[in-house]
């Protein structure tokens, strides 16, 4: 049953990984470019540097924002997650003991050996 509530979900774990991907790639980049502009601004007086403060200030907030909208979407997508595995583990009990009873039995063989 779970298999199927994961494929039919619209975004798959691969996809996710590609988006926080390009989300820090975006960041990354933003912040660098901000960076570079407050650094030569620093070097200028007068209008120019006023400008250039002026343009770095923006990127650094389109940086922040982005940031926070990314946030806000892994919230979501994470109480829909667990929201999942709560429906799971009330549906089906005595699949979970069993699946929790043999990870706890895995662990203590391993630590076991040492």
């Amino acid at each position: 049953m779970i298999d199927t509530n994961i494929r039919t979900n619209s975004t798959s774990p691969s996809a996710l990984n590609s988006n926080l991907d390009t989300v820090q790639t975006d960041i990354k980049t933003l912040v660098k470019d901000a960076q570079s502009l407050l650094t030569a601004a620093a070097s200028l007086t007068g209008e120019k540097a006023d400008e250039m403060r002026g343009r770095g200030m923006q990127l650094l907030d389109q940086a922040m924002g982005k940031g926070k909208e990314y946030q806000g979407q892994a919230m979501v997508r994470g109480k829909e997650l667990a929201h999942t595995a709560d429906v799971y583990v009330k549906d089906n009990p005595w699949r979970t003991i069993a699946a929790a009873a043999s990870v706890g039995l895995l662990v203590g063989v391993i630590l076991g050996r040492k």
